[in-house]
């Protein structure tokens, strides 16, 4: 990996300058390694990413630190991921380790961009596949540390919000069937 090169570069009002570059050069992209299932535990201190969004079990070791953004690279190839925490990536799991002008925060909210672009990608067999080559020319738009943290937080808290109303928006629901049917049996219940 290089630190990025400029390629294209553009100001917006004299102020935001902006980088165009490929994935591969501003990211090593590793991939991780296997684990035998017997390996993982249930309890585990740090989850294990094989070949879904969901963990297959854990492991009392990590080899990639927090703050990484993945892609799945079978089974739900294409998926894209990104860890706060230390994490164990087998090997279906590209791990994409960013350059010093790149958050890998950003980095994942772009990618999600083109998460379509990418799931084209995937072969089609009888066990999807995605090969790094698939990914690592896509372009990416790279402004300044202060404007990607900036991004970052408006695209964190819109994330936060979309979770919270799908999580809650069912046990919602269920308070207003239950209150309905409350207020349903009092108003409708005409004793004699």
């Amino acid at each position: 990996m290089r630190e990025a090169a400029e390629k294209v570069s553009v100001e917006l009002d004299g102020v935001l300058r902006v980088i165009y570059v490929t994935l591969e050069e501003v990211c090593d992209v590793k991939r991780g390694k296997r684990l035998v299932k017997s390996e993982l535990t249930v309890d585990g201190k740090y989850p294990v990413y094989q070949n879904s969004m969901t963990p297959l079990g854990y492991y009392d070791e990590y080899n990639f630190s927090a703050d990484n953004t993945f892609i799945i690279s079978a089974g739900a190839a294409g998926e894209i991921g990104y860890m706060d925490s230390d994490f164990w990536a087998a090997d279906d799991v590209y791990v994409l380790q960013t350059s010093s002008n790149l958050m890998s925060r950003y980095l994942y909210h772009f990618l999600i961009t083109k998460q379509n672009a990418i799931l084209s990608k995937v072969r089609r067999a009888s066990v999807p596949r995605l090969s790094k080559t698939a990914f690592e020319k896509i372009v990416i738009s790279v402004p300044d540390l202060t404007e990607q943290n900036r991004i970052i937080k408006i695209l964190d808290k819109f994330d936060r919000l979309t979770s919270d109303l799908t999580e809650g928006l069912p046990r919602e629901i269920e308070l207003r069937q239950k209150q309905y049917e409350y207020w349903r049996e009092q108003l409708l219940n005409f004793q004699k």
